[in-house]
């Protein structure tokens, strides 16, 4: 008789207000899904990753993966329960299961059910006392859209603003030049991964859109994760956030590989996409760039942990993780009044991507601020309301998270232009469109990121602890707030560290990193 599941699984369930006009209904228990089991490691990692310590992938699997004595007791459990095994990796702590909607109910002793057109819990996931320190998160039951793209199209008067009604709007590439990118090099050798949730390119607008720069166009790689797959649509779809990805990453480190993985917009999809990337030792990406989130308080605790926990595994492989901060201000798109941060740019291991407003006067920067079009888009930026201060923000006088006074990690850490006033001329679907957002400078930042992994010939991997060491490295952005509304608690720019800008925009990376 197979063993019966009774313990909690901590944080697996979020109660979702249910909106009036939802349509609720029942589900196919014969309906077969898969779910994602995460595993926990050998061991905690080295106190040393925190301070930007990296090991070999080998050493990671010898000593800090999965075991194989934990994937084989939950393995079995799963087929007391009429499930099946689809695949098994240890480096990614990860086991996915297949089987009947109604067996993964009865295995994990929760209930889902269907509101519009998604599965989701209505109660708790809960394992075996057995396994319960074994299993860190089940994910895929709940299979609702997690997350936004953060990207923002430029508009006048309702209208798609064109490149040529754009003056000051920007090609990848100029920005490179104002901000005193490396020149000498172009990413060969490298891989930036890219995480995508929807949408997809077209090869047709890589090749005419790089030849317009008359730069070699970059190799880009679809790969599949849970069956999603490069999709592309039309101009005003997530396609703006794939091609904006991809072009800005590329017009970068032209010569780098950029592998873009597909993955469903779920909690599951995207952690899956993660850990497959981090773990990808085919393309081996040395930078991964991520803008895709939301604010902390739509995810559950087994998310926020697990995802943490792929991003601390990147840092200690040498893999530096780049996430927008969010397009919504301080509050991040939530109507509750409070302040929120956006995640998964909170977590301590990512670097975290701000926003600016950049003017340009012949050829030099004329004044940078913080990104605020008064209405509902800004820099996204605060303190975590999950995370502790991390150690390298020790000295950083991060404040107390407003509305919970929660001493946390504070968030950007850095910024660029997200401005879509002053943003990034793309091409999409054969539309030129000008496109800004902080989705726009998490991708900047995995070029540059890339160009540096190349110029020393090693990865800079978790670069937060000498950032915050050398502040020097920045150009301090002072003026400006995040602040969406007059009436709204946000967070104001200013000398040092701030919660718009972080330490302001890389300009001096070729005497300290």
């Amino acid at each position: 008789m197979p063993e019966k599941s009774d313990h909690k699984i901590n944080g697996s369930f979020i109660p979702i207000p249910v909106k009036k006009n939802a349509k609720i209904s029942t589900l196919d228990p014969g309906e077969i899904i898969e779910i994602t089991v995460r595993l926990r490691r050998k061991k905690q990692l080295p106190a040393s990753v925190k301070k930007g310590a990296v090991m070999s992938r080998k050493i990671y699997q010898e000593s800090y993966a999965a075991s194989k004595e934990d994937a084989d007791l939950v393995e079995a459990f799963a087929h007391e329960h009429g499930l099946s095994t689809v695949e098994v990796s240890l480096p990614r702590r990860t086991i996915i299961l297949k089987g009947t909607l109604s067996d993964c109910e009865a295995a994990f002793n929760t209930s889902l059910q269907k509101i519009n057109s998604f599965r989701m819990l209505a109660a708790e996931v809960q394992v075996p006392e057995s396994l319960s320190s074994i299993i860190t998160g089940v994910f895929g039951l709940d299979n609702r859209p997690i997350a936004r793209p953060m990207f923002q199209v430029a508009k006048k008067n309702g209208k798609i603003v064109s490149h040529a009604a754009s003056p000051q709007s920007f090609y990848p590439n100029q920005l490179a030049k104002f901000y005193g990118f490396p020149t000498k090099v172009t990413g060969k050798g490298e891989c930036i991964g890219i995480i995508e949730l929807g949408g997809g390119f077209r090869q047709e607008d890589i090749t005419n859109y790089f030849k317009s720069l008359k730069i070699a166009a970059p190799t880009v790689k679809a790969i599949s994760i849970d069956g999603a797959r490069n999709d592309p649509s039309t101009a005003d779809s997530a396609d703006g956030e794939v091609m904006l990805d991809i072009e800005v990453a590329g017009a970068i480190a032209h010569q780098a590989i950029i592998a873009v993985y597909f993955a469903p917009n779920s909690d599951k999809g995207f952690l899956d996409a993660i850990t497959t990337a981090v773990h990808d030792t085919n393309n081996k990406p040395s930078v991964i760039s991520i803008s895709w989130g939301a604010a902390e308080v739509n995810w559950t605790t087994q998310a926020l942990d697990n995802f943490n926990e792929a991003f601390e595994t990147a840092a200690a492989l040498g893999v530096t993780i780049c996430v927008a901060s969010g397009d919504s201000g301080s509050r991040d798109g939530e109507t509750d009044g409070k302040v929120h941060v956006d995640f998964p740019s909170s977590s301590p291991y990512a670097l975290a991507c701000g926003g600016t407003s950049l003017q340009v006067n012949k050829d030099k920067i004329s004044s940078e601020t913080v990104w605020n079009d008064s209405t509902d888009s800004a820099s996204g930026g605060g303190v975590s309301s999950y995370f502790p201060l991390a150690d390298y923000q020790a000295k950083a006088e991060v404040p107390l998270e407003i509305d919970t006074k929660f001493k946390g990690r504070g968030l950007p850490d850095v910024a660029a232009d997200a401005d879509p006033n002053t943003g990034y001329n793309v091409l999409v679907d054969g539309e030129q469109l000008v496109i800004g957002g902080t989705s726009a400078v998490a991708p900047l930042m995995a070029g540059l990121v890339a160009l540096f992994n190349e110029k020393y010939k090693k990865p800079v991997g978790f670069i937060h602890p000498q950032i915050y060491a050398n502040p020097g490295l920045c150009r301090d952005i002072t003026i400006g707030n995040n602040k969406t509304t007059k009436t709204e608690t946000g967070y104001v720019a200013g000398t040092g560290w701030d919660a718009c800008t972080g330490w302001g925009v890389l300009f001096n990376l070729a005497s300290g990193v």
